[in-house]
């Protein structure tokens, strides 16, 4: 039995309160434009848990792991604003290698558009710039294809995001963020998760080393590196190789609230994800020069503390000049 107009309008007026409320756009609970009563009875009956509605299988963008996508109700979707969270300085390499690859999942359904990534000069010196010969050998990104927009302030690189994000031109927008600046607030982000969902287009924010504070974006996943496991070749593992890279992935935030957490492996030739299951070590490449150069430790011998030199035991000025003056630091 179809719906009332009335009785629909209600509906949707409440659902905008509760998005409200929540802190969800209101932007995502509107009926779509030019359905039928009869249709909206039938396609809109839709679950609605923390202010968002459950969304077609097309809206998200599949990692190919499917324990990953279905903890996250589907996978990242298309278009919104996407935490990528690193917790530590050291974890910056990481954070990038995934969302480049998120990147490449992108390219393969949006092939040829270029890609933003914006950044301020702090970010920038501290965690650098990817190496533009790796990323078409391990991404299939053209270095021509990424753009790199450098800005002197915090608010500069929220406005360029946030411009960039409204345009079609780009297959996605990366924002990279330190610490946690109070700039970085929910009013800022959504804004920003606003704009991707306009565009249709996915923005990725990139914290690095900062606080997990609330953000608008739906999903927050928390990145860092995992041990890399052996080549795998015919004979089986190759002792004292370094095999793909990998990740390992906590959910912070999503959709359904499920946690998780999980190790991914890059394939550079399919560029796909891979899960990995079992226990792995860290592996590093043998010593060219065979075995370990360094000499075993000697015994360890213990010194009696001494007394404090007499006066007279002092080195006089023409023995020691330096001691004339202290010397300045550096």
């Amino acid at each position: 039995m179809a719906i009332s107009a009335v009785a629909r309008e209600t509906v949707f007026a409440l659902r905008r309160q509760i998005a409200k409320i929540e802190g969800t756009l209101p932007e995502r609970l509107q009926a779509p434009a030019g359905s039928a009563p009869d249709d909206i009875a039938k396609s809109d009956m839709t679950i609605v848990r923390r202010g968002l509605a459950v969304a077609s299988a097309d809206a998200f963008l599949h990692t190919g792991i499917d324990r990953l996508d279905t903890a996250l109700g589907g996978g990242l979707p298309k278009a919104a604003l996407s935490e990528i969270h690193g917790l530590e300085t050291r974890d910056a390499g990481a954070v990038a290698g995934f969302a480049l690859s998120l990147i490449s999942l992108v390219l393969k359904e949006k092939q040829g558009l270029p890609i933003l990534w914006v950044g301020t000069a702090e970010i920038f010196h501290e965690a650098g710039l990817p190496y533009a010969r790796g990323l078409h050998a391990l991404f299939g990104i053209e270095p021509e294809q990424l753009l790199f927009s450098e800005a002197p302030k915090l608010l500069d690189a929220l406005w360029i995001a946030e411009e960039a994000a409204r345009m079609t031109a780009f297959a996605a927008v990366i924002l990279e963020i330190r610490g946690s600046p109070r700039l970085l607030d929910l009013t800022a982000t959504r804004r920003l998760h606003a704009r991707a969902r306009n565009a249709g287009r996915p923005l990725l924010l990139l914290r690095q080393a900062g606080e997990t504070d609330p953000t608008a974006a739906p999903v927050r996943l928390i990145v860092s590196a995992a041990p890399s496991a052996s080549r795998e070749t015919v004979a089986g593992p190759l002792a004292g190789s370094i095999g793909r890279p990998a990740f390992k992935i906590d959910i912070g935030k999503s959709r359904t609230a499920l946690p998780g957490q999980f190790t991914l492996e890059w394939n550079p030739d399919e560029h796909a994800f891979a899960e990995r299951t079992e226990n792995s070590v860290a592996v590093v490449p043998a010593s060219g020069r065979g075995a370990d150069p360094a000499p075993a430790s000697g015994a360890v011998l213990a010194f009696p503390v001494l007394a404090s030199p007499a006066s007279g035991d002092q080195p006089s000025r023409q023995q020691h000049p330096a001691h004339r003056s202290p010397r300045r630091a550096g």
